[in-house]
């Protein structure tokens, strides 16, 4: 699945009765925003994304903690968690989700190997984290995070909607 098949569920997850939605993305640089604007009526309940490819743009732009990224690195639990709420924040959103990852090809290590992507989902006043491994090249890994980002707050809807 693309992450423009992903977001064609979308509408019916949010639509104009449903939660507004923003986004932080990191390794993705833009696709999960892309194929989410790529719906017609997006606009009813996407409010915006910010790409925050550095860390200064993680902390100046979604309030990431400069010690949140010195202790635990870009690609983490923590900062994927503080980008989520970093965007809901700046766009005044209902939900939104984050994507930092090491997409490849260089930039790998043991303990974050190349394809290795944190999600933060922040929903409800409250956030959780994912971690996830792909497999591929770059762009393989890029468009499987965004796909994964996108379902999983369709998923994330729905459980709401059912609440």
């Amino acid at each position: 699945m693309t992450p423009q098949e992903a977001a064609a569920g979308l509408p019916a997850a949010f639509g104009s009765r449903g939660p507004s939605l923003a986004c932080a993305e990191s390794c993705t640089g833009g696709l999960a925003s892309a194929a989410i604007t790529s719906i017609p009526g997006s606009s009813e309940y996407f409010l915006g994304g910010i790409v925050s490819y550095s860390n200064e743009a993680k902390e100046r732009l979604l309030g990431v903690l400069p010690g949140t990224i010195s202790s635990y690195g870009a690609v983490s639990s923590e900062t994927a968690a503080e980008m989520a709420r970093g965007a809901a924040k700046a766009f005044r959103a209902e939900s939104a989700f984050s994507i930092t990852g090491v997409a490849g090809p260089g930039g790998g290590s043991d303990e974050k190997p190349v394809g290795t992507v944190w999600f933060g989902f922040f929903a409800r006043d409250s956030v959780t984290t994912e971690r996830i491994h792909f497999e591929g090249d770059r762009l393989a890994v890029r468009e499987a995070a965004a796909e994964f980002a996108i379902r999983r707050m369709i998923d994330f809807a729905a459980e709401r909607n059912r609440a």
